[in-house]
């Protein structure tokens, strides 16, 4: 009489209904790990499409000279034709001009108002947090035509309020001086809210131990404003130099709708020059050389900013 014996598990056996879950976990690894570049490709593939791309091409193209419709090898002779072309000098004077002048007071008047809105003495915050940001959603176009039709010097409201306080009518848009001082008014009005915004979220966020311990060391709002407040804002104030730096040697929109960069190119910026370059004179070549120095003057300001403010920290 025989008995049987039970089969032992060999390596010629078949595996268990537990290895199965193990291996299809394995083949999964790989989709796993592949998953999230999955997703991300889609916006790589828009950044490289719509940013890289014209990056890269618009460096090639200034290495060319556009003459109609024909493009021939220059090098670096759009560069050199930069450098002594007096019409971009004078578009980065008055660019420069207004960043020297225009930014710093409007960002103090943001900065007083900032103060003024965080005072304890003021009621109606919000309507008026509300009333001074209003300006910064308003379209460039449409704030732009706005300021022009202000500023009209036969049927602008402005000079009809000045005629009727006796005052006389200033040429706002056809007089290089005024032409200047318009352009600088539009921006003040358009961004004071927008920094003074940033600079009040920043200013509710200084514990208010430190103005009081001020005051009981017997400092006055003068000294507390100096010691306390602005410290308190060095990395709000830092935030808007340079966004309000950049954004003025970008400057477009307002010069183009309002003066078309005149008279006698007294508002040409260099984002005027370049548009006028590429879209008016079809050189797109030299128009990119603009662009890549208009990108190098921008990151030496902006490096030099962030430098001066680690120096101070």
């Amino acid at each position: 009489m025989t008995t049987a014996t039970p089969a032992r598990a060999g390596a010629g056996s078949h595996p268990g209904p537990a290895a199965a879950p193990a291996r299809r976990g394995a083949g999964r690894g790989g989709g796993a790990r592949l998953a999230p570049y999955l997703f991300v490709l889609p916006a790589l593939a828009l950044f490289a499409a719509f940013r890289l791309y014209p990056v890269v091409w618009s460096f090639i193209l200034s290495l060319y000279r556009t003459e109609g419709t024909t493009q021939t090898w220059t090098g670096l002779g759009n560069y050199e034709r930069l450098l002594n072309d007096p019409l971009f000098w004078k578009a980065l004077g008055n660019t420069a001009l207004i960043l020297v002048v225009q930014v710093p007071v409007m960002l103090a008047l943001s900065l007083g108002l900032a103060v003024a809105l965080n005072s304890a003495l003021l009621r109606w915050k919000p309507l008026f947090r509300l009333g001074f940001f209003l300006p910064v959603v308003t379209g460039l176009v449409t704030y732009g035509l706005m300021m022009g039709a202000l500023l009209n010097q036969d049927s602008g409201a402005v000079n009809w309020l000045l005629q009727l306080v006796g005052l006389p009518e200033v040429h706002w848009l056809n007089d290089p001086f005024w032409a200047r001082v318009s352009i600088m008014l539009a921006l003040t009005w358009h961004y004071t809210g927008y920094n003074a915004v940033i600079y009040l979220a920043r200013l509710q966020s200084i514990p208010a131990e430190h103005h009081e311990a001020a005051a009981v060391d017997g400092a006055g709002p003068l000294r507390r404003f100096w010691h306390v407040t602005l410290p308190g804002l060095r990395p709000a104030l830092l935030l808007t130099v340079v966004l309000s730096t950049i954004g003025t040697l970008q400057l477009f929109d307002e010069p183009f709708i309002m003066t078309g960069g005149g008279p006698d190119n007294a508002t040409t910026t260099i984002g005027v020059y370049l548009y006028q370059t590429g879209f008016r004179y079809f050189d797109f070549g030299y128009a990119s050389a603009i662009g890549y120095a208009l990108v190098l003057i921008i990151s030496l300001f902006g490096l030099i900013q962030v430098k001066l403010a680690k120096e101070e920290d």
